[in-house]
């Protein structure tokens, strides 16, 4: 009986012991357990407030999205036109380079005209400058031939040359005809025929030659068939 009872106060004491460590552990889970229930309530609220938040971003980042691409699209809209208008200038340059190199071939060749027809004036003037010589030295020997034939009895016939006819040499037979004929080829005269034949001829041929004064061999020539006739050389037949 007397050891039931000692295990029963043993019992009692390690109860009322073992009770309050066990409502402490119970009140330190239960303040753990509302901790918990307060943090899961913090994260709870933080959540929604995240969840709210990360709504908020997503469409912050969608409106950001939608303005990066009008800003890409406006920007490469500018470089296109960049572009477009970097090829017009350098088209513009192009066609500039083009049109200077045009410019230039025309004057050149404006230049080249001109030089042309420079060229041609002039030898227009020299031309008209030797048809007035020409003219004027035609006018003086028909007015010498007239002279000639008038006083002299002196004509001129064509043929293989141009045969120089006289009379009026021989004062006694005035109507004796006393002839040379020359031929003009290649810049040189030939004495082709002389009618009498007088001395000397070669001699007035070569200077014919060097000076081009073919009057000037007419006259002598008939001077020469003077002469003959007057020292009684020849008598014309």
């Amino acid at each position: 009986m007397g050891e039931t009872i000692q295990k029963m106060q043993k019992l009692r004491l390690e109860c009322e012991t073992e009770i309050p460590i066990q409502l402490q552990q119970a009140t330190s889970a239960l303040t753990s357990f509302r901790n918990s229930l307060d943090f899961i309530e913090l994260k709870s609220a933080q959540t929604s407030q995240n969840q709210e938040k990360l709504g908020y971003l997503k469409t912050g980042s969608r409106e950001l999205e939608d303005e990066l691409v009008k800003a890409l699209a406006v920007k490469t809209d500018r470089e296109a036109k960049r572009l477009d208008l970097n090829d017009s200038v350098l088209a513009a340059k192009a066609r500039i380079e083009e049109l200077k190199r045009i410019v230039q071939i025309k004057t050149a060749k404006e230049e080249e005209y001109g030089a042309i027809i420079s060229r041609q004036s002039m030898a227009i003037e020299a031309q008209e400058e030797k048809v007035k010589k020409i003219t004027d030295h035609k006018e003086s020997t028909e007015d010498a031939i007239s002279w000639y034939n008038k006083v002299l009895g002196f004509r001129i016939e064509g043929g293989r040359g141009v045969k120089f006819i006289f009379n009026n040499i021989n004062t006694e037979h005035p109507h004796e005809e006393y002839s040379f004929i020359v031929r003009h080829e290649d810049n040189t005269y030939t004495l082709l025929d002389c009618h009498p034949f007088v001395e000397d001829t070669k001699e007035l041929v070569q200077e014919l030659n060097r000076t081009n004064g073919l009057f000037k061999f007419v006259r002598i020539m008939r001077e020469k068939f003077q002469a003959a006739v007057s020292i009684g050389y020849f008598c014309a037949s």
